[in-house]
């Protein structure tokens, strides 16, 4: 059967879905020239293409009821099916086609399916909604969020049957191979091949002596220019032909020729015999100058205009094309850029979650205003939502290339093609709007950006991206209103963070202006090959005066990338002035702080003010450090607190297969979404990450809901607990060189007066950093001059003198702190702290900073440790033991933050051992606990010393997999039986038994559980500290006086509790008044939702309030079933919450 027989036969066809459905369907597949479906078997494994679908639907005490779709692919889609009366027919039960109940019939048919759908554990990306005979609606998920919005878009989901021929193809991709549908995918690599191309052309002309801002901006006019060509905002193959038939035979022509069009274009008049073109205006092309092109750049000019730029994706656009003009980022062209899926999944949470369910809301109040005869004020309501949306504006304070802002606009857009839609569907003309200039448009979307470059292209990306809209909503045959483009004033190119007065020059005693290095140039070391700072390239230092904190235009939503830029960097790469100015504007950040924190510190203020509904910004894991974290403590629970709704602490940002070739550099990222008030929120936290075909990282996440910490956690507020005066003086970091050349090999220790120089024993140390305690030792010493001037090391040991004058003080004259130049033969810290509480040990417990794996050991006192080791300055086993055990193990990996580019875990001594409540162990468990700690260590050290490629990083990845009972490689076969696995994984055993005891706690308790009594242990010691109860770990050199002694308390723990002591009663919770208001309602109704784990009825709701009708609450519950917020598990009785994601 051809594609019009079958149009013919089935145009005509009636009587009920039911009675034709499959042969429907089946004939479909033939002239679709696909398999049909097969014979269901009763096996889901094996039931992947068949008619009527099995859904399971799970309520409440396990409870199953099955549902069944009308067809179902895995893989491809879920078709859900009707039959409804032909225009001009009336029959029983049926709506009639044409008119706005069937409109709303359709609706509620997408609902079911989006019903079915959502209880699969693998939902398709596609949705079909079909009427037998006239029409298919579809809907596409190529994100994972379970949403499925309208496919291309809302104004064109529907594919009448009359022009079945002309979607052929389309329908097949949905059968066959339905991710070849998917827009991003195409667009992604045209966007490449242009940006490859503009580079090359760039290259070129700045080759031919054109100034690298001339090209740029004259690139950018002929990039829009091609781009109105292929979408019909200019004759079709007007510049393409000018370039094949007149400016490459004849160069000379093109400059006053392009100059000639571009006016034309801005003023709106004719050229050539083109006659009138459309104004674009809005100062693109209000300097129209044209370059003098040579005939083999006007060849590479044609090239880049045979493309279809109107596939191009703004999205990943801008980044592109900032690299590709920009001659100090062109390198970074075959970097990978920012996916867009990372940017949209801090968009969703931010700006689309809330706009969504106030359009969920709206549809579902136009649906009961239509049902209730009451047409005009259901498109009002619609019309109200759709005016707000055209009001709405978002701010990027870091906007860059514009790629947030446009993933936004894309938003609003898609959010607005649905709008238009119903209201088309009820009636309203969208020529009318049109007409009215009633739209989303660039205008609502503001940027910062301080570099100019990027500001122009970034307002460039929004009208492209708006554009594109424009033609998939109206078509080619409706231009756009004029001027075209037009002048915003939307993005501002200036600094976000700062303001000041004016700017004056930094001089020397001589008046010679201070320069620097200007923060980006890089060039090759000429011995290692790798890419350092280029010390010729230097800006001059300013002074800011009258410095103040940076003001923001006023928006509904705040997102952004800001800069990521550690405290230590500010100096180097803003200057000293400028990170004076900024610290001294902005007293409640501490200094310590990154430089993105400044614009999260801004917009929390903002947030918390009530002057921004939310706001979403991309910051550094280090977000969770303490140096960060006191930034959100602050804005979540001073008065008037905001509240995180959405956090991912740590997922990846670009991607080194492409970036470190390229200069770049990994980097790990924290996502965060502010809310005014006290709320709970989404935290997800990434369990596998891989690579795609492109190149791109993806992740897959799990999520947990609840109160958001300061340390972006749920559960235990680990973060807000209290350093306890018990432990402090006793745990700091190891001592800062700051000059390689301090280190000592073996081998020169005689030649530095090593055994012949009276008292040098004392100066030369061994050392260990955190490689040597997690790998093998170098066995390094390191010159220790602590308590020496400069002329007394000459005086007493002059090998060593001549040692760091040589290696040392040539790299400290150059270092930006004073201390350090001046004393250039100390260590950079010196940490007199530790050393004091070293002082008299004979051995001190250390640990890496950073590690995999979290484990503990003896050093013994003469070693000197680095700052990548942690010390614990006492000598007792005892406390080996405790934080050896899983207790503090657990507590160290919740408590410290995460370090460099694997992200290994952190030991902060501030977080994870200044808190840390020790137990009050009987001296019986104290001794036992001890004696399996002096095992544990000499065990280690024992099998180490038999085997010398032994490391404890390895046993530890060994007695991991064997703990959670996987299966060792033949790698770590070796090292489990060098290291005696079995003894080790039996000793920690008994240890975690001994420590689990001293608490008082079972032995089984699960992470969470052992948390949350730490965290509640932490606030009984500290509540006893404030009334002088202190439980010093190491008495006689913390409180040497015996001032304030401890006073011994017994602490009750869990199994003390009798087990008849009830808990207290949960007060019922009061019903409140049922709201007046049908949008009152709908959100009582939304909240009302969360409360609930399975299915539940109109009366479970309508029991909350007083006045609700059971028949208004089913009806406001059908609604929103219609438009994906719950499922009907019992059509009219009862209903559950859909199965959706926040983000993918």
């Amino acid at each position: 059967m051809d594609v019009a027989a079958f149009v013919e036969k089935w145009s005509a066809s009636g009587a009920s879905e039911r009675a034709n459905k499959d042969l429907f369907l089946a004939e479909l597949c033939d002239v679709l020239g696909v398999p049909r479906p097969e014979p269901a078997t009763g096996d889901p494994a094996r039931d992947r293409y068949v008619f009527e679908k099995p859904i399971p639907m799970t309520q409440e005490g396990g409870k199953v009821t099955t549902k069944r779709a009308d067809l179902s692919k895995h893989g491809c889609f879920l078709l859900e099916a009707k039959q409804a009366a032909a225009v001009g027919t009336k029959k029983s039960g049926k709506t009639q086609r044409g008119t706005d109940s069937w409109d709303l019939a359709m609706v509620d048919a997408r609902g079911q399916a989006l019903g079915y759908a959502s209880a699969l554990d693998e939902p398709p990306p596609f949705l079909i909604v079909c009427d037998i005979g006239y029409v298919f609606e579809l809907y596409a998920d190529f994100d994972g969020t379970r949403r499925w919005p309208a496919f291309p878009n809302a104004q064109n989901r529907r594919i009448y049957l009359r022009d079945l021929a002309k979607h052929v193809d389309t329908l097949r991709a949905v059968f066959t191979d339905p991710l070849s549908l998917d827009p991003s995918r195409r667009a992604e690599r045209v966007t490449r091949e242009v940006a490859a191309q503009l580079a090359e052309l760039a290259k070129k002309l700045e080759v031919e002596k054109n100034p690298p801002e001339a090209v740029a901006k004259f690139l950018m006019r002929c990039i829009f220019t091609m781009f109105a060509e292929d979408v019909a905002l200019l004759p079709s193959r007007l510049f393409t032909e000018g370039l094949e038939h007149h400016w490459i035979t004849n160069p000379r022509a093109f400059p006053a020729a392009i100059e000639g069009l571009w006016t034309a274009m801005n003023e709106g008049t004719s050229f050539s015999y083109f006659g009138k073109l459309l104004r674009f205006n809005g100062g693109l092309f209000k300097q129209p100058t044209g370059l003098p092109l040579s005939k083999e750049s006007l060849a590479l000019l044609l090239e880049a205009a045979r493309r279809d730029w109107s596939e191009v994706d703004p999205a990943i656009f801008g980044t592109l094309l900032e690299r590709a003009l920009n001659p100090k980022e062109r390198h970074k062209l075959g970097a990978h850029y920012t996916p867009r899926a990372y940017v949209e999944r801090l968009i969703r949470p931010t700006i689309e979650e809330p706009l969504r369910e106030e359009w969920e809301n709206v549809q579902t109040a136009a649906r009961k205003l239509y049902q209730s005869g009451k047409e005009k004020d259901a498109r009002a309501a619609i019309r109200a939502y759709h005016a707000k949306l055209t009001q709405t504006r978002v701010l990027d304070p870091a906007c860059g290339s514009g790629n947030f802002l446009y993933v936004t606009l894309d938003l609003f857009k898609r959010l607005e093609s649905e709008v238009l839609a119903l209201l088309n569907d009820l009636g309203e003309r969208q020529e009318l709007l049109h007409a009215e200039g009633i739209r989303v448009s660039p205008g609502q979307f503001l940027g910062i950006e301080v570099k100019p470059w990027a500001k122009e292209i970034a307002e460039l990306v929004l009208w492209i991206g708006y554009l594109q809209w424009h033609f998939r909503t109206y078509g080619k045959l409706t231009p756009p209103p004029e001027p075209v483009l037009q002048d915003f004033r939307n993005i501002e190119c200036r600094d976000a963070v700062l303001a000041w007065e004016r700017e004056e020059l930094v001089r020397d005693e001589k008046g010679k202006p201070v320069t620097r290095w200007d923060g980006e140039t890089m060039k090759k070391h000429p011995v290692t090959g790798e890419m350092v700072p280029d010390e010729k390239a230097t800006v001059p230092e300013y002074r800011y005066v009258n410095p103040r904190e940076a003001a923001w235009p006023q928006a509904g939503y705040i997102i952004g990338n800001p800069p990521f830029l550690g405290n230590w960097r500010m100096r180097t790469e803003l200057g000293n002035g400028y990170t004076e100015a900024l610290r001294a504007s902005y007293p409640e950040v501490p200094d310590s702080a990154d430089f993105v924190m400044y614009w999260w510190h801004h917009a929390a203020a903002l947030v918390r003010r009530g002057a921004v509904s939310r706001a979403g910004l991309i910051t550094t894991t280090s977000i969770t450090q303490t140096r960060n974290r006191r930034i959100v403590q602050a804005h979540l629970e001073e008065e008037n607190p905001a509240s995180l709704v959405f956090a991912i602490a740590d997922h990846p940002w670009t991607t080194a297969k492409y970036d470190q070739a390229s200069g770049g550099a990994e980097v790990r990222t924290a996502m965060t979404v502010l809310a005014p008030g006290q709320q709970d929120g989404l935290r997800g936290r990434v369990v596998r990450e891989f690579h795609a075909e492109n190149g791109e990282v993806r992740v897959d996440l799990d999520w947990c809901s609840g109160r958001i910490n300061t340390d972006l956690t749920i559960g235990a507020n680990v973060a807000g607990v209290s350093a306890l005066r018990s432990n402090l003086g006793l745990s700091s970091p190891g001592v800062k060189l700051h000059g390689a050349g301090f280190l000592v090999e073996p081998k020169d220790l005689q030649k530095l007066g090593m055994g012949s120089i009276r008292g040098i024993e004392r100066h030369i140390r061994p050392y260990r950093n955190g490689n040597d305690l997690a790998a093998h030792s170098r066995g390094l010493y390191v010159l220790d001059l602590d308590g020496l001037t400069a002329e007394q090391v000459r005086a007493q040991f002059p090998a060593v003198y001549h040692r760091i004058v040589e290696r040392v003080k040539p790299e400290r004259d150059h270092n930006n702190e004073r201390y350090r130049r001046e004393n250039w033969w100390l260590f950079g810290r010196r940490n007199t702290e530790l050393r004091a509480a070293l002082r008299g040990l004979s051995r001190y417990i250390a640990t890496p900073e950073s590690a995999r794996r979290r484990y503990f050991l003896f050093l013994d006192g003469e070693i000197l440790p680095d700052n990548m080791v942690v010390a614990v300055a006492v000598d007792d086993a005892y406390f080996l033991g405790v934080l050896s055990s899983r207790v503090h193990v657990c507590w160290a990996l919740a408590a410290g933050g995460r370090l460099g580019i694997r992200h290994d875990p952190r030991y902060n001594k501030t977080r994870c051992f200044d808190p840390f409540p020790f137990p009050e162990a009987s001296p019986r468990i104290r001794k036992r606990i001890a004696h399996l700690a002096e095992r544990l260590d000499s065990h280690r050290k024992q099998q180490q010393a038999s085997h010398p490629s032994l490391t404890l990083t390895k046993l530890y990845k060994a007695l991991d997999v064997v703990r959670a009972g996987g299966t060792l490689n033949e790698s770590d076969k070796n090292v489990w039986e060098a290291g005696l696995g079995a003894t080790l994984l039996s000793l920690h055993e008994d240890l975690d038994a001994a420590v689990f005891e001293a608490y008082g706690w079972p032995a089984d308790l699960p992470d969470e559980q052992i948390l949350e009594k730490l965290v509640a242990l932490n606030a009984e010691r500290a509540a006893e500290e404030a009334r002088g109860i202190i439980r010093w770990l190491r008495p006689e050199f913390q409180n040497p006086s015996g001032a304030q002694a401890a006073t011994q308390t017994t602490i009750a723990t869990a199994e003390e509790t009798p087990d008849d002591e009830e808990a207290p009663a949960v007060e019922a919770q009061k019903a409140k008044a049922w709201p007046k208001k049908l949008p009152e309602q709908i959100a009582a109704v939304r909240d009302r939702l969360g409360t609930f784990r399975g299915a539940f009825s109109a009366d479970d709701i309508a029991a909350s309030f007083k006045g609700a009708k059971k028949a208004d609450v089913a009806d406001l519950l059908d609604g929103l079933a219609a438009v994906g917020v719950v499922v009907s598990v019992e059509r009219g009785k009862r209903w559950k919450v859909a199965r959706r994601r926040a983000v993918s």
